[in-house]
């Protein structure tokens, strides 16, 4: 399926690893050129250079913490320098989950450290980017939410907050936008074997005597997913790559789940 994507640009929040980096590498296999965002140094030219050495497109690595605008204002102008035109934003960059107590008890320097950073990143992502979006029809934002939107996961009660927000805002930001012509859409991943979740996997496998796959079936099946398994970050990335392309132009303010249905609560 030609998916009209070629030697379009695209911004990443969060692209250094997880869900991001594979974003990143969903797109530039169908000729995006790539620009990512992430706060770590090192570990932003490590996916920069494994994505540049794979796939033959134009990559910027560009060192940006979403919680300054200025910072970001300084991605937006070198990005909009290199490429001129923007034509997909990503936004996917948050925390994980910090600590297992209870959140209600947090202080709210804690709350807003979460809100500051998911929310507010990518409020600040869209602002600073929004003049170099291109608005003759390519234009796609795409926010990458969570499943905690919709349902009680302990202990993540701020990043409820965060991808509650994000679906709204995805629905007013849809028809702010439309007519600059740019669609804005939300993907609402569940449970994602990223990185930090193979070795949480792993780690409590151990702590309950089992295999990791023993523990992730009975997971799996107490959390009501319906698949019976978690998703690959690369099924997450083609939900994106499919809303990026010319074939999704029709959707907008759409929230889009990619959880195996545990939305579904089917416990």
């Amino acid at each position: 399926m030609e998916l009209g994507l070629k030697d379009r640009v695209a911004v990443i929040t969060g692209g250094s690893k997880g869900i991001g980096k594979a974003i990143a590498k969903g797109l530039a296999a169908e000729g995006v050129n790539v620009v990512l965002l992430a706060r770590g140094k090192e570990q932003l030219e490590n996916a920069a250079e494994e994505i540049r050495g794979r796939y033959k497109v134009r990559l910027l690595a560009i060192p940006t913490d979403i919680t300054s605008t200025p910072s970001l204002k300084a991605a937006a102008d070198a990005t909009a320098k290199e490429f001129g035109t923007v034509h997909i934003v990503v936004n996917n960059a948050g925390s994980p989950i910090r600590r297992m107590d209870r959140q209600i008890n947090w202080p709210d320097t804690d709350w807003m450290d979460d809100v500051n950073l998911k929310t507010m990143g990518m409020l600040r992502t869209i602002q600073a980017f929004l003049p170099h979006i291109d608005k003759t029809g390519a234009g796609r934002i795409i926010n990458i939410s969570g499943a905690s939107a919709s349902m009680v996961w302990n202990p993540a009660l701020t990043h409820g907050i965060n991808n509650s927000a994000m679906i709204h805002t995805t629905r007013y930001l849809a028809a702010d936008l439309a007519s600059d012509q740019i669609t804005v859409n939300v993907v609402v991943p569940g449970l994602v074997g990223t990185e930090a979740r193979e070795v949480w996997a792993e780690n409590m496998g151990k702590q309950q005597g089992k295999t990791k796959a023993e523990f992730l079936a009975d997971y799996c099946k107490r959390m009501g997913i319906l698949s019976g398994r978690w998703a690959s970050m690369e099924e997450v990335a083609d939900t994106v790559v499919f809303l990026a392309s010319d074939r999704a132009r029709y959707f907008t303010g759409a929230s889009i789940p990619v959880d195996g249905g545990i939305s579904l609560n089917a416990r």
